[in-house]
This record gives structure tokens, C-alpha cells and sequence, in this order.
């Protein structure tokens, strides 16, 4: 099936008060898990690769790109191609290049007023190639250099008129998530999503999903949550699979022999997820 752009599912999903999942790739057995657990759920997913996953493949994005895109159009789910976390503006520049339909500029790390130019900067130049850009305002946590502050949240007047001012597409917001956690234990502030669905015009990201519970994620989609990121949930399902198959069978070589159980995992994952927020919101976007 050819890739879905990025901005017809969320577009959809907010006008029908319902969610998009987007999952981060690494590998391309990353890729195939979620084309195949979008399949089983029958729920239309985002196959999204980070910056970081960009460095891990030596900074080369043309080939988990190329793959993932391949993976994406040879499945019967309706999928886009996400650039995420991006911070490098030479990275940006890539992503028209290479099927992407959107990306995710960050710039969350800067005080406002530099977050405010360089974003403004990234959307221009992404609008005129015709990608939509989603972007990030307040600490989320969780990764290197971003300690995460419990108090810190996104505040709305703020956010407003930081898309006001950048032109963005889409706004990644902290309301209570971290990102890299691997229990399932964060509490989101629905009240302020609900208040950020009212006063920010675009949709509303939520980035470390891997941590928030069921209960918490469907509520935070009826809140007004559109775009539900999930990367770490997918690389716990993955090493736990290979460490499990590699004690059991502790001579084994072949890495398809634990890669195979691991892409399966991973693919249960993805269809656990989609189908809570099919259930939160009774559409499919």
C-alpha cells in the first residue's frame, strides 16, 4: 500500500476525537513488528525514526529510511514515515529526501525565545516542501541532557502562542510523561491536556508513552491527546524475547533463530497498543 502522509491521519484523528500510535524504528525487524501489529489491530499506525536511531546506523539515514519506507509500503496497514527528535538542521534537510512526510523538529532544550526562532526557521523551510512538522514546548524527560523535573509542565498560554509564532503542525507537550521509562507507572495531568485540547489549534503529542499505563493513555486520548509516542515498550519487548531465547538456548549463533521471537514480540506490542486507544476512542482514525 503506498505511505499515508502523516498529517491525514492526525487530521482525522483530532477532528474524530481519536489517536494516531507512532512507533520508533532502529532496526528493520523494528519495522516489519509494526506494520504487522497495525495489521492484526487493523489500525492505521506512524513508523517513526529518531536522530539518535540515525547515529546508531553511523549517521546514515538513507538505509533504515529506504527500508523502513520499503516495509511500510509493502503492508496492507495504512502507514507514514516520521522523522523524530530531530536537532540537527542538516538532518532536517534530509528528510524531503527520503518519504518522510513529516518530522519533528526539537528544539525543547533552548530557552523560549531561541526554541521560538529556530523552530519558526525549521517550519518555514518545512512547509515549503510541503512536510508537516510537529515540535516540543516544556521538559519531557528522560533522555540525556533533559533531566526530567516532576513539577514541569507545559503551560497553555505559552503553548498557544508558541504555535502562533513558529507555525507549527503539531505541538509534543509535557503533561506528566518521560521518556525511556520501562515501567509502566507515569500519571498524566488530564486536566491540563484537556486545556491544551482547547487552546492549542493543532494537535497535541505525547512522547514517553512507554510509561504512562492503559487507563492513562486512554484518558489522555478522550482528554484530547492525538499523536501517542511509544519506542521504549518496543525495545523491552524485543531484548527481553532475544535474553529469554538465549538462555534457553545458550549455543545458538544464528541470529534469525532470536531475532524471529524478538520481531514477534514486538509486533504484540504494537497491536496492544493500538487496539487500547481503538477502544478509548471507537474509530481507527
Amino acid at each position: 500500500m503506498p505511505l499515508v502522509s502523516t498529517s491525514e491521519l492526525l487530521t482525522t484523528a483530532r477532528a474524530r476525537s481519536a489517536a494516531v500510535m507512532a512507533f520508533n524504528v532502529i532496526t528493520v525487524e523494528h519495522a516489519e513488528a509494526i506494520a504487522t501489529g497495525a495489521e492484526s489491530a487493523g489500525t492505521p499506525a506512524v513508523l517513526q525514526i529518531s536522530e539518535n536511531a540515525v547515529k546508531f546506523h553511523g549517521g546514515r539515514l538513507a538505509p533504515i529510511a529506504a527500508a523502513t519506507a520499503a516495509v511500510a509500503r509493502s503492508s496492507t496497514a495504512r502507514l507514514a514515515l516520521h522523522l523524530d527528535h530531530v536537532e540537527s538542521t542538516a538532518l532536517l534537510h534530509a528528510a524531503s529526501a527520503h518519504d518522510f512526510t513529516s518530522v519533528m523538529f526539537d528544539a525543547s532544550k533552548l530557552p523560549y525565545g531561541d526554541n521560538v526562532k529556530v523552530t519558526a526557521e525549521a517550519a518555514r523551510w518545512a512547509h515549503e516542501r510541503d512536510l508537516w512538522i510537529e515540535a516540543e514546548l516544556g521538559r519531557v524527560g528522560g533522555k540525556a541532557g533533559d533531566a526530567h523535573t516532576p513539577g514541569v509542565r507545559t503551560d497553555p498560554t505559552e503553548a498557544a502562542a508558541y504555535v502562533a509564532d513558529t507555525g507549527v503542525d503539531a505541538l509534543a507537550v509535557a503533561v506528566g510523561s518521560t521518556h525511556a521509562m520501562t515501567t509502566r507507572t507515569a500519571t498524566l495531568d488530564h486536566t491540563l491536556i484537556a486545556t491544551l485540547r482547547e487552546t492549542v489549534p493543532v494537535p497535541l503529542v505525547l512522547h514517553g508513552s512507554s510509561g504512562v499505563p492503559d487507563t492513562e493513555l486512554r484518558a489522555a486520548v478522550a482528554a484530547g491527546m492525538t499523536k501517542i509516542n511509544v519506542g521504549t515498550a518496543l525495545n523491552t519487548a524485543f531484548t527481553g524475547a532475544v535474553r529469554a531465547f538465549l538462555e534457553a538456548h545458550p549455543s545458538t549463533v544464528d541470529p534469525r533463530k532470536y531475532l524471529a521471537p524478538a520481531r514477534a514480540a514486538m509486533a504484540e506490542t504494537v497491536a496492544a497498543y493500538l487496539r487500547i486507544t481503538n477502544r478509548s476512542s471507537n474509530t481507527g482514525a
